[in-house]
């Protein structure tokens, strides 16, 4: 398995204390079945509420070796998903996740700063661009639906202003959402490890779940431990996929990151120096940002596409991770040649609504899960956590109630017609792209192919 430079980095830095696989037969209150930023957050949630809570975190590879130590570290509100949460939940419960999300985003600095955790917070905004005219507008039904309400969450911007704070040439529009940040996400993960460990919680690592039995109680088995518990989580991002119920809620999708050599006089001359995170349009999604050292990370979604349940170690995908630098090269064209530093890759657990689902299992036993943050999960796993905290308890709250929670959820078509209309759609995706990218109209087969493809995090306008 390749490392990506966040981890490389968190790990030089600190690696921490050790985390033995699980052995024997144990008991917990909780068990929760992957080790990442929705299973670190759920179990510091539920130690906040309950101290003496004994809660036991089994993890596969290393807390932070999944998507949540190698994605691109943009710490996002659901602002851009208003019409979505409004559509799915109505007004006043769309509204309140919203402002949840955006709280949030506030809320993982304030931890970081409360314990300690140097994940390289930086509070400057996201900016939502078009790179080419087909894409101009496509914030417009976010921006409106947030005015309509009240909220001033974006801010729009002239393009000289966004060609400005940009730092490129090539970018023509776009708004400013000022309540974003970014993260070394490696750092972040390895952070909240640290800090779940000082409250207590058990954490095994190389201890992958290889069964669960779901009666009462029900049971995670490992390849060395059997532990039972009041309840027990599924936090594993795109490997629910191999869970039979929830293989259908997801698709797992790749997305690549490639970042430079640090170039910090390179990103000063041509003013990119403010920090903050920037996506195009596209649906399959540029997103790219600079880092404290001066390079730039750019990460492109839309890679690999797994039959269900097929989900395999993260691989470089060398041919996405250059497209990914093609890229970024297009827009930065002063930028081209700066050498390539570090690549990897990772997958994606996408959602038919662009939102996480959350559930229950069926079965005697208490089994919950939170899965589907479709590439915007920085920010909303802490929201998840205080969700799966108290599915977990069984509590009847405001958080395991809210419209994010259901027995059921929309889900993509069966087997094998769901990996079919994937690869057809992402293609199809991929040749419009090329075209608006180019300036002329796609034809009109993918066009409408494109239309199918499954909402992303943010929710795109067409123009007028």
């Amino acid at each position: 398995m390749s490392r990506s430079l966040w981890l490389v980095e968190a790990l030089a830095a600190d690696p921490g204390a050790a985390a033995p696989p699980a052995e024997g037969a144990q008991r917990a209150d909780v068990v929760i079945v992957g080790g990442g930023f929705t299973g670190l957050w759920t179990a510091l949630h539920l130690k906040e509420r309950e101290p003496d809570l004994d809660v036991v975190i089994v993890e596969a590879d290393i807390c932070g070796g999944g998507a949540s130590g190698r994605n691109g570290g943009f710490v996002l509100s659901w602002w851009p998903k208003l019409e979505t949460l409004i559509e799915m939940f109505g007004e006043a419960e769309g509204l309140r996740l919203a402002w949840a999300s955006d709280e949030a985003v506030k809320d993982v600095g304030a931890f970081c700063d409360a314990n300690g955790i140097d994940a390289h917070y930086t509070r400057a905004g996201w900016l939502w661009v078009a790179t080419a005219q087909a894409q101009d507008g496509a914030w417009e039904g976010s921006v409106k639906t947030c005015e309509a309400h009240g909220i001033d969450a974006f801010e729009r911007l002239t393009p000289e202003q966004i060609r400005a704070r940009s730092g490129s040439p090539v970018t023509i529009g776009g708004v400013l959402e000022p309540n974003a940040a970014t993260v070394q996400p490696g750092l972040l993960a390895r952070g909240l490890r640290r800090a779940a460990l000082e409250r207590g919680v058990r954490i095994h690592e190389g201890s992958p779940m290889v069964a669960l039995d779901r009666g009462a109680p029900p049971v995670v088995r490992t390849p060395r431990s059997a532990i039972t518990a009041e309840a027990v989580v599924i936090a594993t991002n795109a490997w629910a996929a191999r869970i039979r119920e929830l293989r259908r809620l997801i698709v797992p999708l790749g997305s690549d990151i490639a970042a430079t050599e640090p170039i910090p006089e390179r990103l000063a001359e041509i003013g990119w120096t403010g920090g903050e995170a920037i996506s195009d349009s596209h649906l399959m999604v540029n997103y790219y940002r600079t880092t404290r050292d001066g390079r730039i990370a750019w990460g492109k979604g839309g890679g690999r596409l797994t039959p269900a349940g097929r989900v395999n170690d993260f691989l470089v995908d060398r041919r996405h991770t250059a497209l990914a630098a093609e890229r970024m090269r297009t827009i930065y064209p002063m930028l081209a040649d700066v050498p390539i530093a570090a690549e990897w890759s990772g997958w994606v657990d996408r959602s038919v609504t662009g939102l996480p689902v959350f559930g229950r299992l069926k079965g005697g036993g208490r089994v919950v899960y939170g899965i589907g943050f479709s590439g915007n999960g920085v920010g909303p796993t802490h929201l998840g956590g205080r969700i799966l905290a108290s599915l977990a308890r069984g509590l009847d709250d405001e958080w395991a109630t809210c419209g994010l929670v259901s027995d059921r959820h929309a889900k993509f078509p069966p087997e094998p017609a769901r990996f079919a209309g994937s690869l057809a759609v992402r293609e199809a995706v991929a040749r419009k792209e090329r075209a608006d990218d180019a300036g002329r109209s796609p034809d009109r087969v993918s066009r409408w192919l494109a239309g199918f493809a499954p909402s992303g995090y943010f929710k795109i306008s067409e123009p007028d």
